[in-house]
């Protein structure tokens, strides 16, 4: 497995990704991106696999697959963890290099501009005690990407991510905005859950009256 030095403490986030991609070993193993993001290795690979779980949240069981290394980061920032470990059979998982190069051209327009925008800030947010609520929080978004749910799993990916993100760039701000955006989706999820669990009982009371009727005429 290569060991590749990126100097990701001094460089942008970006840039170290565009180097990942451009090795010329068609394996990208995980041991290698823990190894290439230093320091910011927490939230850099919550950016990392939330993206990669967003853009591959429709397709049936691929976020089972790819969660796994997410809960054990998320995990790892609840219980404080000093240096990111990942079990060895896990570090030596590898995805075609190919496919992390496509996967970057399409989220890089927007990566960019979110790191030319955030700086250090309101770092309240991302204190000690922050950093364990956004790891509780964080583990179950994870839990819910790793749902055979179609299509359902594509914004808790990107709350991780910008989670991530925050963590990475120590911006309060975007932190807030990921804590309001979980905010927004619970609420979302509340909401339809009412609705459909009145349609149900609405639509169950109808049955009921409609064979209560039928009994009638005999």
């Amino acid at each position: 497995m290569p060991d590749y030095d990126f100097q990701s403490d001094v460089r942008p986030f970006s840039r170290v990704l565009d180097d990942i991609g451009a090795r010329e070993d068609p394996k990208l193993y995980l041991g290698e991106l823990v190894n290439a993001f230093g320091e910011r290795g927490f939230g850099a690979l919550m950016v990392f696999f939330g993206v990669i779980n967003a853009i591959a949240s429709p397709i049936p069981g691929s976020t089972t697959i790819l969660g796994l290394p997410m809960l054990l980061i998320c995990l790892q920032l609840v219980i404080r963890g000093d240096q990111l470990w990942m079990p060895r059979w896990a570090l030596k998982r590898s995805l075609p290099r190919e496919s992390y190069r496509a996967t970057i051209a399409r989220v890089r327009r927007p990566l960019h501009a979110v790191e030319r925008l955030s700086r250090p800030r309101l770092g309240f947010m991302s204190s000690e005690l922050a950093e364990v609520l956004i790891g509780i929080i964080t583990t179950l978004l994870t839990l819910i990407v790793m749902l055979p749910i179609f299509g359902g799993n594509l914004f808790p990916s990107l709350f991780v991510a910008l989670f991530g993100f925050g963590l990475m760039q120590r911006d309060g701000l975007l932190i807030m905005a990921a804590w309001l955006g979980v905010a927004g989706f619970c609420i979302f999820v509340w909401a339809a859950w009412e609705l459909i669990s009145r349609l149900f009982l609405a639509s169950t009371g109808s049955l009921q009256a409609a064979w209560a009727w039928v009994q009638g005429l005999f």
